[in-house]
């Protein structure tokens, strides 16, 4: 029998397919397109947090006027729709994490903790439990059968590739994933959606970190935790104290504006010592990252991690959601991904993601990656660095 548009070998109107909807017109647009195509669909949408007026603002996600907009938009499309209470699961496996990681030093990235927990497992086995034979989102990103499994790949709309945020998916999920929206423009779903007649055509996106109202995410570590928030010195990567701050979740590594000094020279936070309260500042230079340490790393390439060659192999390396890809190294060696970075990289912090492509074309397909640990500046940043932070240490110990 021919395999459907899912690749799957059933005709449409007996393959079940479970679309995550968020309430925007991304994951709307999927839903609509099955429905059309004949494919049994059954809308859900997770409630993930509640902050009162905040969850009706432009922009939010999973709350209060985007679950009445998804139930909507089911209506129209006339499918089922389920709304599931996931506000303590997300409270445990994305928003207490996140709080943790600020207040360690790190930048952590909430979208990626919720596809790893809260939508690509918990999710999964619901829609598993419905019967589904695939689920379906709205993510700006392709998969397609590899073998006997199937791999992801870069969207053609470059502008909205979230293959950063995915790059934690398992084999088992992406096998059972389905992203209908990776050979689309952002501008042809949002035409897709007012041909269908979708109250939310034009609907805004929603923002990165969706359960912090107003952006201001420093508002929500100080409240969960208020040790975050403790004052403590500004220094210079040099070992000269500049001045003092009002607590480190206000920094982030590459910050140049707001950090409070004045020097008549142009410093960026290179360093945020979160056992201290410092935050360590220095010239540009400084943040020049040339080799980074993965944790908690995800590989999803052909190649077995145990046979990689001594001087490791060619990728792309993307260290933020904005960056492009570019020319890195890969090794492996005693259970640590290791990465190259050939031309180097500026402002990446410990928490962020690494994920790693086979090139830097917008075909590129996701071999994995993983959470920044710690990375190594030039020689003599590294250096000055080092000493300052072992001299800490010894003044503590006296």
């Amino acid at each position: 029998m021919s395999l459907n548009s899912l690749d799957l070998p059933k005709r449409p109107e007996d393959t079940r397919v479970v679309v995550a909807m968020s309430g925007g017109v991304d994951s709307s647009v999927v839903a609509g397109l099955l429905k059309k195509e004949g494919y049994d669909v059954v809308g859900v949408t997770l409630q993930l947090y509640d902050h009162g007026a905040a969850t009706h603002r432009v922009g939010s996600c999973c709350a209060g006027q985007d679950i009445e907009d998804a139930r909507r938009v089911s209506e129209t499309l006339g499918i089922p729709h389920y709304v599931l209470d996931y506000e303590a699961r997300f409270r445990e496996a994305v928003i207490n994490p996140f709080a943790d990681s600020y207040a360690h030093g790190e930048t952590p990235i909430p979208c990626v903790a919720c596809n790893q927990t809260v939508k690509f497992a918990d999710l999964l086995v619901t829609a598993q439990n419905l019967g589904a034979d695939a689920l379906a989102t709205g993510h700006y990103i392709r998969s397609r059968q590899n073998g006997a499994h199937r791999a992801l790949y870069r969207p053609v709309d470059a502008n909205r590739d979230q293959s950063y945020f995915l790059f934690a998916t398992t084999q088992e999920q992406i096998d059972y994933l389905r992203f209908p929206l990776g050979d689309l423009a952002k501008p042809h779903v949002r035409e897709i959606a007012a041909e269908m007649g979708l109250a939310v055509a034009s609907k805004h996106d929603s923002q990165d970190i969706c359960f912090v109202p107003q952006g201001r995410y420093s508002d929500v570590i100080a409240k969960l935790r208020p040790e975050a928030a403790n004052p403590g010195e500004i220094v210079h990567i040099d070992g000269r104290i500049l001045g003092r701050h009002s607590g480190i979740v206000n920094f982030t590594i590459g910050q140049r504006r707001g950090i409070g000094i004045a020097t008549g020279e142009a410093l960026y936070v290179v360093y945020l010592d979160a056992e201290n309260s410092r935050v360590i500042v220095g010239p540009r230079e400084a943040l020049e990252t040339r080799k980074l340490f993965l944790r908690d790393t995800n590989w999803l390439g052909d190649e077995n991690l145990d046979d990689f060659p001594e001087e490791g192999i060619e990728v792309a390396a993307k260290v933020r959601s904005t960056r492009p890809p570019r020319p890195a190294i890969v090794k492996y060696h005693d259970g640590t991904l290791t990465v190259d970075l050939l031309e180097g990289e500026t402002g990446v912090a410990p928490g962020q993601a690494c994920v790693l492509y086979d090139n830097e074309t917008n075909d590129a397909r996701v071999l994995g990656g993983g959470f920044i640990t710690r990375s190594e500046r030039d020689a003599r940043a590294e250096t000055m660095l080092k000493n300052l932070l072992n001299k800490s240490r010894e003044d503590t110990a006296a």
